[in-house]
């Protein structure tokens, strides 16, 4: 099935703030790309900002198929479902060259100026850490992890390590940094050591 020139736009457009940012994507150039007209951009999106607030939203439409793929594998114990989220997320990585995490990006890029940005992004977040907070109380009630931890912050600490990394990673064009944390975090969160 032909792919509509909204959908288009969209996908291209992710690749393209992924690369280059928000600041550095030009409409022009995004319009080139995907060999699209100015009128139908407009015809699809108000303005940039909600064009790239849409972008966002497909990307998490994205993480969120990964977290139900992942986390909704009862097979596996649940510390296993949640790193191998973040393996699957590492191997998109890779894929794209090492350029790290979309929301990342642009959090860092945006969050001080732009208070739209900031607000959705961090609501992004929220929901990845409190999807993964859930399979870590399953961890809990199974006794992987202590019984006196706080999954939460266990997911708000893993997720925050794996953004930092995430940016060490897009650096170094690299996957040391995001296997070292995941190998850091998860011989931490064992019923014997922790991070609470």
């Amino acid at each position: 099935m032909a792919q509509s020139t909204k959908e288009r736009l969209l996908e291209t457009g992710m690749a393209l703030l992924l690369e280059r940012g928000y600041h550095d994507l030009g409409i022009q150039a995004l319009l080139e790309e995907t060999g699209t007209p100015r009128g139908s951009f407009y015809h699809h999106f108000r303005s940039k900002e909600d064009f790239a607030l849409e972008v966002i939203d497909r990307y998490m439409a994205e993480v969120h198929e990964g977290l139900d793929a992942c986390l909704g594998d009862t097979a596996a114990p649940p510390t296993v479902r949640v790193r191998r989220f973040f393996e699957l997320s590492g191997e998109k990585y890779r894929r794209e060259g090492y350029l790290g995490c979309l929301l990342g990006g642009l959090g860092q890029e945006l969050s001080g100026v732009n208070e739209v940005f900031r607000e959705r992004i961090e609501t992004c977040l929220s929901e990845i850490a409190g999807r993964i907070a859930d399979c870590l109380e399953e961890a809990r009630a199974q006794g992987e992890i202590p019984a006196d931890s706080s999954p939460t912050e266990m997911a708000n600490v893993l997720l925050n390590c794996w953004e930092g990394a995430a940016l060490r990673s897009r650096l170094w064009r690299s996957p040391k940094p995001l296997t070292q944390v995941l190998d850091f975090y998860f011989g931490s969160v064992t019923a014997e050591g922790r991070v609470s």
